[in-house]
C-alpha cells in the first residue's frame, strides 16, 4: 500500500503555511461569499435582487458587518482546508506518479481531484456552520453563533450525520473544480515556461536553476483556472447550499437527495436564475480568490526553499 511521509501534527504546524493561501484568498471576498448563498437559495429578503443590487442591499438592511456573516467559521474552516488541500495534492502527486507510474496532466487532474475530496470532508461540518450562520438575516437569527449552531444542528438535524448533508454533490462537483483547477493552472504554467520563458519566468527566489512564473503571470494563471473550475461545477454549488441549509428553508422536503434538488431547482427557476444564479458574482469572487491562493502557494514555496 502506498505510505504518506507525512503524520497529523506535521500537516498543521510546518506544512500549515499552506492554509495561508487559502485564509487570505477568503478574506477578500467574504461579502461575495455571503451574497452568492443568499441568492443561490433565494432568500426571501433578496430573491427578487440580481448581484450588485443584494451587494446594495445588504449593508442598508443588516449594516456593513451583515456582509460579513459566516465568516469566522469560514477562517476557522478555511485555515486547515487550505493546508489538508495543498500538502495532500502535493503527496497525492508523488504517490500517483510512484506508485502508477502516471505523470504530466493526467497526475495533476487526478492528484487535485483527491485533495479537494480530502480537504472537504475533513472540514465539512463547518462549511454546514458557515453557510447556514451567512443565511440568517437580522432579526430573524436561529443561530446565536459557531457553537450555538453546532449544538443546534447536532440535536435537531439527527447527531453527526445532519453535519454532512449535502455531501454528495460537494464531493461531485469538487473533484472537477479542484481536479480543473489544479489542472488548468499546472498546464498553464508548464506552457507559459515552456513557451515564453524570458517574458512570463523569473528564477526561483530558493533555486536559480528553477524557472517560475513572475507574480502578475501567476495572477492570471490561478485567475483563469479558477474560472473554468468554477464554470464547470457551479450547478453543484448551488444544489450543495439548497440541501446544507436543510430545515431552513421552507422547501426543505424537495430537496432531501442531489437528483431530486437538481430537478427541483430546475423545474422553479430554470438554468440562469435556478442552476447558474449567482454565477457572475462567482466569477467576481473566484478570479482574485484563486489567483491570491495560488500565488501565495507559489511564494510560499519559495519562501521555505520547496523547490
Amino acid at each position: 500500500a502506498p505510505r504518506f511521509n507525512f503524520c497529523i501534527p506535521s500537516l498543521f504546524c510546518f506544512p500549515s503555511w499552506k492554509g495561508i493561501a487559502g485564509c487570505c484568498a477568503k478574506t477578500t471576498t467574504a461579502p461575495l461569499d455571503r451574497v452568492k448563498i443568499l441568492l443561490q437559495a433565494h432568500n426571501h429578503h433578496y430573491k427578487h435582487l440580481g448581484v450588485f443590487s443584494t451587494l446594495c442591499a445588504v449593508p442598508k438592511k443588516e449594516g456593513y458587518l451583515g456582509l460579513y456573516k459566516g465568516n469566522g467559521a469560514m477562517m476557522i474552516r478555511i485555515f486547515p482546508y487550505g493546508a489538508i488541500q495543498f500538502m495532500a495534492f502535493d503527496q497525492y502527486k508523488k504517490v500517483i506518479k510512484k506508485q502508477l507510474g502516471i505523470s504530466g496532466h493526467v497526475h495533476r487532474l487526478m492528484a487535485g481531484s483527491m485533495a479537494g475530496i480530502t480537504a472537504v470532508i475533513c472540514t465539512y461540518p463547518l462549511d454546514m456552520v458557515r453557510v447556514r450562520l451567512a443565511f440568517q438575516v437580522k432579526g430573524e437569527h436561529k443561530y446565536m453563533g459557531i457553537i450555538h449552531a453546532f449544538k443546534m444542528i447536532y440535536t435537531k438535524e439527527g447527531g453527526f450525520s445532519g453535519f454532512y448533508r449535502g455531501l454528495t454533490p460537494t464531493v461531485v462537483g469538487m473533484a472537477p473544480y479542484a481536479g480543473f483547477s489544479f489542472f488548468t493552472f499546472g498546464t498553464l504554467k508548464s506552457i507559459g515556461l515552456a513557451q515564453a520563458p524570458n517574458l512570463l519566468g523569473r528564477p526561483s527566489l530558493d533555486n536559480p536553476d528553477v524557472l517560475v512564473l513572475k507574480t502578475h503571470v501567476n495572477l492570471l494563471c490561478g485567475g483563469i483556472a479558477g474560472a473554468i473550475a468554477q464554470t464547470i461545477s457551479y450547478p453543484l454549488d448551488v444544489t450543495r447550499r439548497r440541501m446544507q441549509l436543510g430545515a431552513v428553508l421552507p422547501d426543505s422536503e424537495k430537496c432531501l437527495t442531489m437528483v431530486q434538488t437538481l430537478k427541483y431547482v430546475y423545474q422553479q427557476h430554470g438554468i440562469r436564475r435556478g442552476l447558474y444564479r449567482g454565477l457572475s458574482l462567482n466569477y467576481i469572487r473566484c478570479i482574485p480568490s484563486q489567483a491570491v491562493a495560488f500565488t501565495t502557494y507559489e511564494l510560499m514555496k519559495q519562501f521555505l526553499h520547496l523547490n
